[in-house]
């Protein structure tokens, strides 16, 4: 990234555990969130550079899964500790400075990647799906203590067709991620839908967050007769909180938009065999990272003001 006289300077006032990296994905946050305040509210920009605000719990706190990986910008190795994989350290008193400047600014010409680095659980029998609620359901529990809401990333992946007329394929895939340490990958063209994991789905206190999660409904509806409730759609959502003019957003450019990385989608991957009799090590980290990638952002978008009532 070239630096310029004023980019050496705000360096210099970094805290001395501070990443470079980690900066520059928190000032693009804050660049979304100040945008969207000062669309809704008399925001004084020049006052919120100076500001400092906490951060949610979430995006402190380290994977405590954390190993070495290889980035797969550069094939460097490094380790995972932040919560979407990429390394990073928060200052000791927990704040940290955010800047309005748009994160386009501070980009170098490729992205870094954002990917899921924690546990992923993979089950294909009814007995190890069944097992896998459980523990989903002991989360869920132990959250309702601490936690308002309770939101779950939720995606679907089946098997492509290539031939015009052949009816689309039965769901293979179903994934679940509510945290930054696991997500939960369950292969139910094998295992079908136990009740337990049935009652999860239908559990109307529990948000259901997505990219046109409606549209995963109506599929896993047609598929297994389960009636999936309390539906968040991230991309209407994410036009809600941002406001300005409507935007049809994806996973990857709302990934882009919110955090300044980008979300790698294979299409030798996202084509692949999902009914296959085991799922590959490639196809279990796609499908942890898509579950895990819109539960990251429902949590960044639950932190932007609402837009104030039109009088």
């Amino acid at each position: 990234m070239a630096g310029s006289a004023d980019e050496e300077n705000l360096s210099m006032k970094m805290d001395s555990e501070w990443n470079e990296e980690a900066e520059e994905e928190l000032r693009a946050i804050e660049s979304a969130y100040a945008v969207a305040k000062r669309k809704n509210s008399d925001f004084d920009l020049e006052e919120s550079s100076s500001q400092r605000r906490r951060l949610p719990g979430w995006a402190n706190a380290a994977s405590p899964y954390g190993r070495k990986t290889h980035d797969l910008c550069d094939g460097n190795v490094h380790h995972i500790s932040k919560i979407d994989g990429s390394p990073f350290r928060c200052p000791k008193n927990g704040f940290c400075t955010f800047s309005p400047t748009p994160c386009q600014a501070y980009l170098t010409p490729r992205h870094p990647v954002f990917t899921f680095g924690g546990r992923t659980v993979y089950s294909k029998t009814s007995a190890e799906v069944e097992q896998t609620t459980k523990e989903i359901l002991d989360k869920i529990e132990q959250l309702k203590h601490d936690a308002n809401e309770i939101s779950l990333g939720f995606d679907l992946e089946w098997k492509p067709i290539f031939s015009k007329g052949t009816a689309p394929r039965k769901t293979a895939v179903l994934q679940i991620c509510m945290d930054s340490s696991d997500c939960y990958v369950m292969h139910i063209i094998h295992s079908g839908i136990p009740p337990i994991l049935k009652s999860l789905l239908e559990d109307s206190s529990s948000f259901k967050v997505g990219i046109g999660i409606a549209n995963d409904a109506t599929k896993i509806s047609r598929d297994y007769n389960v009636c999936l409730t309390s539906l968040v759609d991230l991309s209407r959502y994410a036009n809600f909180k941002l406001g300005g003019a409507p935007k049809n957003w994806g996973l990857c450019s709302l990934i882009e938009m919110l955090t300044c990385k980008q979300l790698l989608k294979s299409n030798k991957i996202r084509m692949g065999d999902w009914e296959a009799s085991e799922l590959s090590k490639d196809q279990l980290h796609y499908a942890a990272t898509d579950a895990f990638a819109s539960w990251y952002l429902y949590q960044i978008l639950k932190t932007f003001p609402d837009p104030k009532p039109k009088t």
